[in-house]
Parts: C-alpha cells; sequence; structure tokens
C-alpha cells in the first residue's frame, strides 16, 4: 500500500473468516505512505483474528515493483507455498481470488494472473477509451508473444513461490512495468499461467499510472521482447538487484 488511508481498511475486512481458512499470513507492505494508512492498516488488522497477520514498512520506497520484491523475498525466506499479491487501493478483491483457490485451479500453474479485461470480467468507472485501447494493446502483445494475454498487469496475483526461488524478479525495474517485465518472462521461459476474471472497480482511488506514456514504454519492452529477449532476461546484475529491499515490522499479531 501507498497512502491507502481511505481503501485499505476495505481491502482488509474482505477477509472473512471463511476467506481466512485458506490463509496462513496477510502481510501488508507499506512503501512509505503520507498519510495515516499505517494506523488504518493496524487497526483493520488487529480484526483479523484466526491468522498471523504482520505490518511492514519498507526503508525506503521501492516504488511498486519493489514492494513486489519485499513480498516475494518474504515468502520466499518464511518457506510459503503461494503467494497471492493484491493491491491496497481496492480496486480489486481478494473474493474474486477464490474460485481459484477453492477450486485448488491455482495448484497447476506457476501464476495465475488477475484480468480487469476477461470476457467474464467486470469494470465498474473504468472508461471505454481505456477498455478499447488495452483490448487492442493485449491483443498486440499476444501476436508478439504466442501467448494469449488479457491483460498487462492488475493488482490481484498468485504465484507458486517454487517459482519464484531462483528471484529472476529481482533484476527488473521497479517502476509501474514490473508487472509487464513478470508477464514476458513468463513468456520467455513459457511458465505455465492462466488468466482469471476480476470485479475491478476505479472509485476514489488515485491510479499514479499516466496512460500514454505506459503504453509507449510498454511498446518500447515488446519490441525489445521481439528482437533481444535474451538480453532483457540474462540476469545481469544492476541498480535493481543490488538494492537489500529490507524493511521494518511495525506490528505482528502472534
Amino acid at each position: 500500500m501507498y497512502n491507502c488511508e481511505k481503501q485499505i481498511s476495505r481491502v482488509l475486512s474482505k477477509f472473512s473468516d471463511h476467506v481466512q481458512s485458506f490463509f496462513t499470513e496477510v502481510l501488508v507492505v507499506d512503501n512509505g505512505s503520507k498519510d495515516d494508512s499505517l494506523a488504518a492498516a493496524k487497526q483493520a488488522l488487529a480484526k483479523i483474528k484466526n491468522i498471523k497477520t504482520t505490518l511492514v514498512q519498507n526503508n525506503e520506497n521501492y516504488s511498486l515493483g519493489g514492494s513486489h520484491k519485499v513480498a516475494f523475498n518474504y515468502a520466499i525466506d518464511n518457506s510459503f507455498d503461494y503467494v497471492i499479491v493484491l493491491h491496497g487501493d481496492d480496486q480489486g478483491s481478494i473474493e474474486d481470488m477464490l474460485p481459484q483457490i477453492e477450486s485448488n485451479n491455482y495448484k497447476n500453474y506457476d501464476s495465475l494472473l488477475g484480468s480487469r479485461f476477461h470476457y467474464e470480467s467486470k469494470l465498474v468507472g473504468y472508461s471505454l477509451f481505456r477498455t478499447y485501447g488495452n483490448i487492442v494493446f493485449n491483443l498486440f502483445c499476444s501476436l508478439v508473444t504466442g501467448r494469449w494475454i488479457t491483460d498487462m498487469g492488475s493488482g490481484l496475483n498468485i504465484y507458486d513461490v517454487n517459482y519464484l526461488k531462483p528471484k529472476f524478479y529481482l533484476y527488473f525495474p521497479n517502476n509501474l512495468t514490473f508487472n509487464v517485465y513478470l508477464l514476458f518472462y513468463g513468456c520467455y521461459v513459457k511458465s505455465k499461467f492462466k488468466f482469471f476474471p476480476l470485479t475491478w472497480k476505479e472509485e476514489d482511488q488515485i491510479s499514479n499510472a499516466k496512460v500514454f506514456e505506459q503504453g509507449f514504454i510498454i511498446l518500447g519492452l515488446l519490441f525489445e521482447y521481439l528482437f533481444s529477449a535474451n538480453k532483457i532476461f540474462a540476469g545481469i546484475d544492476n541498480e535493481y538487484s543490488q538494492i537489500d529491499y529490507s524493511f521494518k515490522t511495525l506490528y505482528s499479531s502472534k
């Protein structure tokens, strides 16, 4: 979460007793919020009684991708089997993941990726321009990668921790393209992934994504993938892999 004071309580309130039964721990990773997100998160976590809850704050602002890396490292270091990433701004709901969990469908894949533009998804408050623009873009990416892609990166995904253990993700940029790199890497190594439908809301959330700027960046990355994917995923140390992604624990229920 980052500046999610208004939303984080709603996100965590969806962890009912039934939802909790599928989890071992809920970890909230704060990326240096400037509002009262920490207090709101701690209060909401205290209401989750059946499983361990933990609130940590990154020692620096690692951006969206860096916060993913903190969560992935935490899952590996604590020997979890799977990790679900859920953005703290309440655009997606953990309840959309339940059909994948209850059916054990997640066990068949390296990752299951929430898709805002799946034919069964529902978009609330999302403009038609952005919707159709994303659909066209996804079709183009599908042609280039040879995989059926219906979203370049939403805020609800599940990953098999064994898939993440080589920590290939450490070399990816920490900005908003992080999920795109994850997706293209999955295409490159022919990982098993599948998209599932979401109900996606845009109400009181503030997006950091600049549509045209982000689109041009992804388009450039797509051409790099087409002509030199081996260089993108070579795993050579860079400014991102050298960060230690450290954090401090502010609250833990057990």
